[in-house]
């Protein structure tokens, strides 16, 4: 059975790789697909949206047993680096996406802004940072370091902007959902860090079966947040001129943020395996962490248009980086490309 569904799935796998399309991405773009077709409506949608709420708790619960708090404590010792890679993701990416502001309504419908200004709210990645910066040939220790710290600090920060700068832009965030942030992001949190010393070891044995459970959360919430937009008749305001609008702006965003990144760290003195980091590390926006997020924060029908923005940045992201880091590993120096 296994040999058949790997001869299955194969061909798929390879036609994703020869079009750079990131398989997690194509398995929300189906997750959107069947809301779309078949979205839970009345006790249905009820049920999928306690499972959502205990999917993202369980989530967070991961993300707290993964990311070892020691290690990003003992990372600040580069702090140079890391001040730089955080002034990037919560500081450049807001002030950017309050600079775009005028876009709204007029060329973005104030979903796709809110969406808009909550990517760049976001902590950045994990795994694909560390990824990157290695096949770049760049820090390898300080992107697992910084990658970790901007979610840790993430948990916190990302809340406290959405709720600073949305609640004057957009939506914002009321008191009921400060309450949730804390009980479904923080806590859980914060429970995997106390577990960490008990289960840390299982779950670094485990990362590949559990890798699929936190996606499957993801997907999970996906499909109820898009339910509620199909059955609330949301998806009938999109239209393609502000789409092609969102997809021009996400592809300058990160032009202007790679261009900071590298151009800043030159400037700053760093090493060439210390720029390569900030630029991999401070240019990216968690898909992971943004999709429940946005669903704590934004708890309405409206949360799949907020969420388009983040889905289509991380694509591009994905595509842009991974020729950037084939660069990079071609002009590396000699001995790095031998190590």
């Amino acid at each position: 059975m296994t040999s058949v569904l790997a001869s299955l799935t194969r061909p798929v796998s390879a036609l994703l790789a020869k079009l750079r399309i990131d398989p997690f991405i194509a398995a929300i773009l189906v997750t959107v697909g069947i809301a779309s077709l078949l979205p839970a409506s009345g006790t249905t949608a009820a049920g999928f949206g306690i499972a959502s709420k205990v999917a993202v708790g369980f989530l967070f619960f991961l993300y707290g047993a993964r990311l070892s708090s020691q290690e990003a404590v003992e990372g600040m010792r580069h702090w140079r680096l890391h001040v730089t890679v955080l002034c990037a993701t919560f500081v450049l990416f807001p002030l950017l996406g309050l600079a775009t502001s005028f876009l709204s309504p007029g060329l973005l419908t104030t979903p796709l802004y809110t969406g808009l200004l909550f990517l760049c709210l976001l902590p950045s990645t994990v795994q694909s940072s560390i990824a990157f910066t290695s096949i770049a040939k760049g820090n390898v220790a300080a992107a697992i370091c910084s990658a970790s710290l901007s979610n840790l600090l993430g948990i916190v920060l990302t809340p406290l902007l959405v709720a600073l700068l949305l609640s004057a832009n957009g939506p914002g965030v009321s008191g009921s959902a400060v309450l949730d942030i804390v009980l479904q992001l923080l806590v859980p949190f914060i429970a995997g860090q106390l577990a960490r010393r008990w289960i840390g070891g299982w779950v670094r044995r485990h990362s590949a079966p559990l890798k699929l459970v936190d996606r499957g959360s993801i997907l999970l919430v996906v499909y109820t947040a898009f339910s509620e937009g199909m059955t609330e008749g949301i998806w009938h305001t999109l239209e393609i001129g502000p789409l092609l609008v969102l997809l021009a702006v996400c592809c300058v965003l990160l032009a202007v943020v790679l261009g900071v990144t590298g151009g800043g760290a030159k400037l700053l003195g760093f090493s060439r395996a210390d720029r390569i980091t900030i630029v991999f590390c401070g240019s990216k926006k968690s898909l992971a962490s943004g999709l429940p997020m946005a669903t704590v924060l934004f708890g309405h029908a409206e949360v799949g248009l907020i969420v388009l923005p983040l889905m289509l940045f991380h694509q591009i992201q994905l595509i842009v980086c991974a020729a950037l880091a084939r660069r990079y590993a071609r002009t590396a120096p000699a001995e790095l490309v031998a190590a």
